[in-house]
């Protein structure tokens, strides 16, 4: 049987569709919640701090099928809801210790300036402190975007119409081996073009500073603190515009 036909073909690219639906949404949620959560274990009082981190400390232990299968036969919904939930309890834990990585990388002297501009807790983290630590976390977690598109292979187990579950139907009725393995291959190609995309989306981040002379420790040390102070000043600025608006 030609598995390569117009049919087959529209049939995977919907699996494949559907993957990016699941990955893109999954992503967005997780990376809310896991800033909550990163938030909540690095400032939030002892009580608040110890569930956090016995949450991210479960999920990160245990493997993501087995939350996918536990969410499959305990909640009732779209497949594309059951796969989002899953996938966002997993991967938000993941996300707040990248997020909180990025958060223990500020340093100190950021909140005490920003204290004695007169800026709150709240104030401080939206204009401050988090657009400073998405900036540091930012391969981080574009190489957590490709796992989650990797990872999405595993909704097969639980008949979602994503990509490798389309590869597999379309392979179930192959008569010969060969073009099965050409089937499987094609869906390679699909996770590659997908990883591939998310790569060039982080390609400005790791290509900074290309071309220039190396520098000295002194040299370095020097340059960053001057950059430091600069971006300091520019946050505090614009908070202060947007503190006092119009």
């Amino acid at each position: 049987m030609e598995i390569f036909n117009a049919t087959n073909l529209l049939y995977i690219w919907g699996g494949f569709v559907k993957t990016i639906e699941i990955s893109a949404l999954s992503i967005f949620f997780s990376l809310i919640f896991g800033t909550v959560l990163a938030l909540v274990k690095s400032y939030a009082p002892r009580p608040f701090r110890i569930l956090v981190s016995a949450y991210i400390e479960l999920f990160r232990c245990t493997p993501n099928l087995l939350w996918i299968l536990f969410i499959y036969f305990t909640v009732q919904g779209l497949d594309i809801v059951i796969s989002t939930i899953a996938f966002t309890l997993f991967t938000s834990a993941v996300m707040a210790e990248i997020v909180r990585g990025g958060l223990n990388s500020i340093p100190r002297g950021q909140f005490e300036a920003a204290q004695s501009q007169g800026f709150g807790f709240f104030a401080t983290m939206r204009y401050i402190i988090l657009p400073q630590t998405f900036k540091t976390i930012i391969p981080a977690l574009f190489s957590q975007c490709t796992t989650v598109i990797k990872d999405s292979s595993y909704l097969s187990g639980i008949n979602v119409a994503e990509l490798m579950y389309t590869a597999n139907v379309v392979m179930a009725h192959a008569i010969d081996l060969r073009p099965g393995v050409c089937d499987v291959l094609c869906a390679q190609l699909w996770y590659l073009a997908a990883g591939e995309g998310v790569s060039e989306a982080n390609g400005g981040s790791v290509e900074c500073g290309k071309g220039t002379a190396p520098l000295s420790h002194r040299e370095r040390n020097r340059d960053e603190r001057s950059g430091e102070q600069e971006e300091s000043c520019g946050h505090y600025h614009r908070a202060r515009l947007w503190c006092r608006g119009p």
